[in-house]
């Protein structure tokens, strides 16, 4: 495993309360390193923080980790099966119903 790999999995594992559940994969392509993160869906939070903080801070600590290794590395963070995160899709539709429900208020 390599050194950014494992820091990234040594930082997620601290961060989460399911620590078994972190899986780091580690790809190289034209744009540098790409580690992606999966975990538990109940860390997911932890892990994103309030306003995506906590993940922006690690993908800072991974550019740090990566200059020193002469390489960019870059974070995916999968969102986990049964993830609570609204489709786009939804969304749409939560506005457009919003829309409907004021003009008809308006009449």
């Amino acid at each position: 495993m390599e050194r950014d790999q494992e820091f990234l999995e040594f930082i997620i594992k601290t961060l989460v309360d399911n620590p078994n559940d972190v899986k780091v994969a580690r790809t190289i392509d034209e744009m540098g390193v790409l580690l992606t993160l999966n975990v538990h869906r109940d860390d997911m939070g932890k892990v994103i923080g309030r306003s995506g903080a906590t993940a922006k801070a690690i993908r800072l600590l991974l550019r740090t980790v990566g200059l020193k290794n002469n390489a960019r590395v870059n974070l995916k963070i999968n969102e986990p099966e049964g993830g609570t995160r609204p489709s786009p899709q939804a969304t749409a539709a939560d506005v457009d119903d919003a829309m409907k429900e004021l003009k008809e208020g308006e009449e």
